[in-house]
Formats: structure tokens, C-alpha cells, sequence
């Protein structure tokens, strides 16, 4: 491997370090083409660009046991919560899913226990729907993120908050998810006229409240049909990288939020069984000794008569030069691939479920410096070793791998995206359905153990 030429730039709001896709001679400050750091300011250093400034959202002095959730409401409370129920639509949701005659029929009659209990429970339908999304698991196909907000706002908590201070609507309006791309959503849907637009950006605006409200301060996020991966700090786009996902069917690319908790330079790849012994490299690599060490792969036999094959870390490696550590029951992570021509295509749902990267050696040494795991210089060794090094992450850094069919593209323009993997369909007939109460918050779906063949 060729020496630098040029040390790592820091890691600005404005420029990452670019490392040469073809032969990483020089690590120079590249550019990026989205639109959202035309305007940002250079930072001096890496902590001023990546400060660690996320604040827990866990609501303050939760009480041990949960707050009860009927509870007595004024006439003109509920009378606020009536309102809110009539303009219910601006948010993506149905003013027909909740008790809002009944409820104005009570107001209506005073202060009573019947009013109590419509009250209640429509506050408390209106925040499940806000806080987790009106799609019920059952609609949500491939989708595995466990959002935390149900734990971080208690149903029977907010009711209190808001009925000790009044303020039914800005108690509601917090559950909103903090990404700007649920406003820019919002903003389409009020100038929607088509039917099916409607649906369409409604199922996105509910899209992001199964997440977690708020991301974080920095991230990586990838909206696996736009084919792109984004290196996000403060929502606003420091860097983004081209992908490729898994095929349609068994293979296609899960919905995941999960973290890096390290780096992987120069990685090994062991070999699935289903090629070692469905397509018979392991007896390829055994008896041909010469093209496997070309080849890079090492075999190992057992006394069972197991072969284990393993490929060493090289130019050819099928995992290329670096993989990102994110463990999940899955087997999905992001990694690099030696064939890279196949980023010039535009569509790239060609894996087996993992993400290759493009500039994947720029995103490893950018990770590994911007999550306090080795210096520039550091980083700069390991990638150029050869050697199968793992520089851990000490910086949590969140990776959501997220299927949005209408979202803002990175050059910040709504755009809408091809449904590879057809999920729309059930998430818009579930709006044709009653909402269902009480939902599931974990998916009871088949974990599918990606097998990456890495192959195309």
C-alpha cells in the first residue's frame, strides 16, 4: 500500500476527510454536493464540529408507578381537546378515529365522569397515534427498531402535565418527531389536493413517528430506496455516501436502528456455508492451493469434515477495505466492496442485505476519528496496514436504517422513491382500517440472518 501524500484534514461542518476510491494515495478534504452545508461555518476542531451536546428525553421525576390514565377534565380542556381532534388531519392522521361527537355531546352536558372517560381515552389514543404511529406491526414489514419513546413519555404523565397546566395542544404537539423532513411532510400534505398523494405522505409522516422522536445530534441515517447513506450532525448533512441494499425478496434490506461500536480496517470475511458448500468453494479452495492464496481465501477442515473458508484482508476482499461494527441479530452492517463500478448504476438493489458504501474507506477513518477511537494519524496507519485492525467506537454513533417512499433527497428537494420492496401497500390500506388500540410495540416477524454472498 502507497505511502500518503497528505495527512487527514480535521473534520469540518463543511469538508470530511476524502479518501481516493480507487487507490487512497491522498486523504484531502472533500466536497459534498448536498445543498444543507453550503451555508455552515468551518469548526476549528473535531469537538467543536461534533460536540457532544444530545440531552436525554426521559421525562423528569417519572413517578414509580404510572400515572392513571382517566383522570377529571374541565369543560374547557376537553373542549381544547375537541379542536385538536377536528384539525387532526394537519397531522397526517384521521379526525374519524377518534370519539370527537361523543365527546362534544358530553362538553356539552358539563363537567361529568362520562366526560372524564371520553376525554381521557381520546388523549389517550391521540398520543399513541403521535408517539408511535397509527400503523399497527402487522402493516410494518421488515421492521425491527424498538422506539423508545413509549418509555420516554409516559401516556398517564403527559395527561397530567397537561391537564395541571391547560396546554392540551402544546403537550400533544412534543411528541412531533424534531427531523425536519416531518415538517416538510406537513407542509406537502396541507398543499395536497390528489387522494392518493395524501396517503402516500401520510404514510412517510408516519413513517418517521415509528422512530425514535428525536435522533440524536449525530447519526448516520440511510433511506434504503434513495440508494444514499447521510452522515448527519444537528440535522444538517455533513457528508453523503452512494449505497447499495439487498435484492427484493428474502434478502432485502431490514429496517434497523442500531449503533457502531467500532471499525473495522482491512476486514476478514468468513465465508457463508451456503457457498462454501452449496456452490462448492470450499473444495475449490482446498484443492487448488495456488488460486486460493491468490484469491486471498484460507481453508480449514475439521476432523468432522467441516470447512470453514475465511478471506484475508486484500484489494479483493469481498467486504473490501473496511465494515462498520453495528452487532444485531441480523448480521446487516456497512461495509466497502471491491466492485465499485456498480455505484454508477442507478438502481442498486443488488446485495444481500448489507450495505456497501461508497468512499467507504473515507466514512471508516471519519468514524473512527470523529468517535474518539484513534487519531488521524492513527486511523491513517490502520487503513494503510493491511492488517485486520478494529478501532473501537467511544462515541455512541446511531445508524438508522430507515424505507422512506417520500422524503427530502440530499440536495433537500421532496422527492418520492420507487417502492423496491412494495411496503406501502399494507401501511396504506391499514389507514382504510379502525385504528387499532393498544398495539404491539415489537414486531413478531421472522428475523431473516443475512448471508451476504457479496458476489454481484
Amino acid at each position: 500500500m502507497g505511502k500518503f501524500a497528505a495527512g487527514i484534514a480535521l473534520v469540518t461542518l463543511t469538508a470530511v476527510v476524502h479518501a481516493q476510491d480507487a487507490e487512497p494515495e491522498n486523504l484531502l478534504p472533500g466536497e459534498n454536493t448536498a445543498k444543507a452545508q453550503q451555508d455552515a461555518k468551518p469548526a476549528a476542531t473535531f469537538d467543536e464540529a461534533f460536540q457532544i451536546t444530545s440531552e436525554p428525553m426521559v421525562q423528569g421525576g417519572l413517578p414509580a408507578t404510572p400515572e392513571p390514565l382517566v383522570q377529571p377534565w374541565t369543560v374547557a380542556a376537553a373542549t381544547k381537546l375537541a379542536n385538536i381532534i377536528d384539525n387532526i388531519a394537519a397531522e397526517g392522521l384521521d379526525p374519524k378515529d377518534y370519539d370527537g361527537q361523543a365527546l362534544r355531546t358530553a362538553i356539552a352536558s358539563g363537567p361529568s365522569e362520562e366526560l372524564d372517560q371520553l376525554a381521557s381515552r381520546n388523549f389517550v389514543w391521540l398520543v399513541e397515534d403521535l408517539r408511535d404511529g397509527r400503523t399497527p406491526m402487522d402493516a410494518r414489514k421488515q421492521w425491527f427498531v424498538v422506539d423508545p419513546d413509549r418509555d420516554r413519555f409516559r401516556t398517564g404523565t403527559l395527561l397530567t402535565e397537561a391537564l395541571a397546566s391547560g396546554d392540551i395542544a402544546g403537550t400533544l404537539a412534543q411528541l412531533n418527531p424534531t427531523h425536519p423532513d416531518y415538517e416538510r411532510l406537513k407542509a406537502s400534505l396541507a398543499k395536497a389536493k390528489d387522494p392518493a398523494k395524501r396517503k402516500l405522505i401520510r404514510a412517510n409522516m408516519d413513517r418517521w413517528r415509528w422512530l425514535a422522536r428525536d435522533l440524536g445530534k449525530q447519526y448516520l441515517i440511510t433511506n434504503v430506496p434513495e440508494y444514499q447513506l447521510r452522515l448527519t450532525v444537528n440535522d444538517k448533512i455533513i457528508s453523503t455516501y452512494r449505497t447499495i441494499v439487498g435484492k427484493p425478496g428474502r434478502t432485502a434490506t431490514p429496517q434497523l436502528a442500531e449503533t457502531v461500536e467500532g471499525v473495522i480496517f482491512n476486514p476478514t470475511w468468513t465465508v457463508p456455508q451456503s457457498i462454501v458448500k452449496g456452490e462448492g468453494l470450499g473444495a475449490k479452495v482446498l484443492n487448488n492451493p495456488g488460486w486460493a492464496k491468490a484469491a486471498g481465501y484460507k481453508a480449514t477442515k475439521g476432523e468432522n469434515g467441516w470447512v470453514t473458508v475465511v478471506q484475508q484482508p486484500g484489494p479483493g476482499n469481498s467486504l473490501g477495505r473496511m465494515k462498520l461494527d453495528m452487532p444485531n441479530a441480523h448480521a446487516i452492517f456497512l461495509h466497502d466492496t471491491p466492485s465499485r463500478n456498480l455505484f454508477q448504476q442507478n438502481e442498486r438493489a443488488l446485495s444481500h442485505g448489507c450495505i456497501r458504501t461508497e468512499r467507504a474507506l473515507e466514512l471508516a477513518i471519519t468514524m473512527a476519528i470523529l468517535g474518539k477511537g484513534a487519531t488521524k494519524d492513527e486511523a491513517v496507519e490502520v487503513a494503510t496496514s493491511g492488517e485486520y485492525t478494529r478501532v473501537p467506537i467511544e462515541r455512541e454513533m446511531p445508524v438508522y436504517i430507515t424505507y422512506f417512499t417520500m422524503a427530502s433527497d440530499i440536495d433537500g428537494n421532496m422527492a418520492t422513491f420507487k417502492d423496491i420492496y412494495g411496503r406501502d401497500a399494507p401501511v396504506l390500506a391499514s389507514f382504510d382500517k379502525p385504528r387499532v388500540s393498544n398495539r404491539a410495540q415489537e414486531t413478531d416477524e421472522e428475523v431473516i440472518v443475512i448471508e451476504d454472498d457479496l458476489r454481484t
